[in-house]
């Protein structure tokens, strides 16, 4: 693995880490489109002491705000995996949400491809399994008035964002730059993985239902689960899904 990445490199895609030596595992979570690491900011208070709370800020947002965005999968886990390559020296777990899921899901690929490593476990949060059809229009390249209408009908970003008119107008550069990350992504056959995977729904979540979901179970060699929480697509303010995450880490060990 690259040693050679300063932690300064490092920090800059970690945000709100506490780092503990006393850890046993580090979880790398990656948010959902237009989201950033603050999404995950009051994890460590709700998961176990022994885990490391690792949120990843991706270029574009938050504390990187000035840098540019992501507007294609492969280039932006290959700056992940150098990135992340000094943090991979204890047991670690990735979480990603949607969009999140897609990237920690082909972060692993290409951990295993370059360093011989792998998650102690992959959790994929409302993200549909990567092999199955996308479905759905394509809308990263549409016009701001037709964007505003699909993402409020996919229901892909928070109902209290999209409400928020200046707000929106500062990140729909950063929303189209994410959806053409998930809308050009080609899925390539490769051999299971060899970690555990645990895939997370909304009950009410209309856009990744349960099928999607449990077409994850083909990508790991070894075992699946699936947990189903109260909420829609954005069910991650649930008391119960870090309960659930914290049951998940436990067998972990």
């Amino acid at each position: 693995m690259n040693r050679s990445m300063t932690t300064t490199a490092v920090d800059s895609w970690i945000s709100f880490r506490k780092p503990s030596p006393k850890a046993r595992l580090r979880l790398f979570c990656f948010p959902y489109a237009g989201a950033g690491a603050l999404i995950f900011r009051t994890w460590s208070d709700g998961l176990p002491a022994d885990v490391e709370v690792c949120p990843v800020q991706l270029p574009g947002r938050g504390t990187r705000l000035m840098e540019r965005p992501f507007i294609h999968l492969s280039p932006l886990v290959e700056a992940l995996a150098q990135a992340l390559a000094p943090l991979l020296d204890k047991p670690f777990a990735f979480f990603g949400h949607s969009l999140g899921a897609l990237v920690a899901f082909e972060l692993t690929r290409r951990i295993r491809r370059e360093y011989g490593v792998h998650p102690a476990r992959l959790f994929v949060s409302a993200g549909r399994a990567p092999q199955t059809p996308r479905g759905g229009p394509t809308i990263h390249a549409l016009p701001e008035k037709e964007l505003l209408a699909e993402l409020r009908m996919l229901n892909s970003v928070p109902s209290q964002l999209l409400e928020h008119e200046e707000l929106m107008a500062i990140m729909l550069p950063l929303l189209r730059a994410d959806f053409s990350v998930y809308e050009t992504y080609v899925y390539a056959n490769e051999p299971p993985l060899n970690c555990p995977i645990s895939a997370f729904g909304g009950l009410q979540d209309q856009r990744v239902k349960d099928c999607d979901l449990e077409a994850w179970r083909v990508q790991t060699s070894v075992s699946f689960s699936r947990r189903m929480f109260p909420g829609d697509h954005f069910f991650l303010k649930q008391p119960l899904l870090l309960q659930g995450l914290s049951e998940e880490l436990e067998q972990s060990r």
